[in-house]
């Protein structure tokens, strides 16, 4: 066990002491969160040039709607009230009389426009939307645009044509004003979360309105971190204990520490930091969020969970790169690897949204007992705001800590035969026979 420490030490300090670990403390925050701060600036900084439309309105009635909205928006409520300052695009649009002989041809005229920049879309209204029901009526409001998939513009022009619809509908009915609005009145529903009870007081907590944003953005960043903090010290232990190799610093060592005690003092090593940067992160976190008064969103109950997975996912996965480490013999070796060996990290990646939309499902209940699976899909699942029962990750950890105990073994019998050995390929065959056969 002391040479083992030893190692450790020595494995820690190496990377604790580099600028490469400072720069990447500050560097891959930003890099993940590039894209939230993106969307935060971009929805502070909306583009505020005038957008150019053309509308073909083949029922004739809305073209005077329209224009009434149109001229209210562009007055009213595209200036800040207290600044004045424009703070939203003006919708500048051209009413053009449909071409009944060649509309192909007028689509793909206005469709030119579009591609030039000199549109920004066209709006297509169905002459029969006052009255859509039967089978051949054409009752459509088609928006053509190069970029209609986040283009949020013609959700503007659907509400103010199905608005004017409602109300013109309500008025053949002879209904007065009170009437109409009472028709037409919208409500919204309202997410809330579950009544509960305080675990201290006994007394019974009423149901809060849900937060969406903890529900997406905190498993969200706990995966992202369980991930960045796997590749920044688990996924190197292939190449470094490659570089050892080849550089006969391994043969020096084991000449005064065995196989093992050197594959689990780089292992650790790679811990040892891994918990340095968690707790750095999840640190700088919780302050933050109680600064700017978002202590709700913090996963108490979920962070002791979270550091115990991440401890056991780095050593499953980092022991099992040390021991492909050492059965290269080059790059190249390394490189036909790696893909392989980090694919059970990423999948989870892949199945974000699934699993958040629906912690409790069957894929999501299914891959969090799947000890490979088993770290990343666990915290996001216990991080969402759905209750998790808890015989779920209680029985994760102990398929998690049986799949450590069986890859670190296997792991270190390849380690120990492979790592003194030169030239042989490191093929599934191979692999096999270090693991099994010795």
């Amino acid at each position: 066990m002391r040479k083992i420490w030893t190692l450790f030490k020595r494995e820690y300090r190496a990377a604790v002491r580099t600028k490469s670990f400072i720069i990447s403390l500050v560097l891959v925050p930003i890099m993940m969160g590039g894209g939230f701060a993106a969307m935060i600036i971009m929805e502070n900084n909306k583009d505020t040039d005038d957008k150019h439309f053309v509308v073909i309105d083949q029922s004739g009635l809305m073209t005077g709607p329209l224009q009434e909205a149109l001229e209210k928006r562009n007055s009213e409520e595209i200036f800040n009230a207290k600044t004045g300052e424009k703070v939203d695009a003006a919708y500048l649009v051209e009413f053009m009389e449909p071409d009944d002989q060649d509309p192909e041809g007028q689509r793909l005229a206005l469709s030119e426009r579009v591609e030039s920049q000199e549109l920004h879309a066209f709006i297509e209204i169905g002459p029969d939307i006052m009255y859509p029901a039967g089978e051949e009526k054409e009752a459509y409001l088609k928006y053509y645009s190069q970029h209609s998939f986040n283009d949020q513009i013609r959700y503007w022009f659907q509400n103010v044509v199905n608005n004017n619809l409602r109300e013109r509908r309500a008025a053949e009915l002879n209904l007065d004003e009170t009437q109409t609005q009472n028709l037409l009145w919208w409500i919204n529903v309202e997410g809330m979360g579950l009544a509960t009870v305080d675990k201290k007081t006994g007394e019974q907590q009423d149901a809060e309105k849900t937060n969406e944003l903890q529900t997406f953005l905190v498993p969200y960043v706990l995966l992202l971190m369980m991930f960045m903090l796997v590749m920044m010290s688990a996924i190197p232990q292939l190449s470094s204990v490659m570089e050892e190799k080849n550089e006969k610093i391994a043969e020096v060592l084991l000449g005064t520490v065995t196989p093992f005690q050197f594959m689990m003092g780089k292992v650790m090593g790679g811990i040892g930091v891994s918990l340095t940067t968690a707790a750095i992160y999840v640190g700088a976190g919780v302050f933050t969020l109680n600064y700017i008064g978002m202590e709700s969103l913090i996963p108490v109950e979920v962070l002791p969970w979270f550091f115990i997975f991440t401890v056991l996912f780095i050593l499953m996965v980092g022991s099992g790169m040390a021991a492909l480490g050492s059965t290269c013999n080059d790059n190249k070796d390394a490189q036909s690897l790696t893909f392989p060996a980090i694919l059970p990290t990423i999948i989870p990646m892949f199945l974000i949204a699934p699993v958040i939309a629906d912690p409790t499902g069957p894929l999501a209940t299914t891959l969090a007992l799947i000890p490979p699976f088993t770290p990343t899909v666990m915290v996001m699942r216990m991080a969402s705001s759905v209750t998790i029962p808890m015989w779920q990750p209680v029985v994760g950890l102990v398929g998690v800590t049986l799949f450590t105990i069986f890859t670190v073994w296997i792991g270190a019998r390849i380690f120990r035969t492979a790592i003194l050995i030169q030239g042989q390929k490191p093929t599934f065959a191979t692999l096999y026979k270090y693991a099994f056969k010795g």
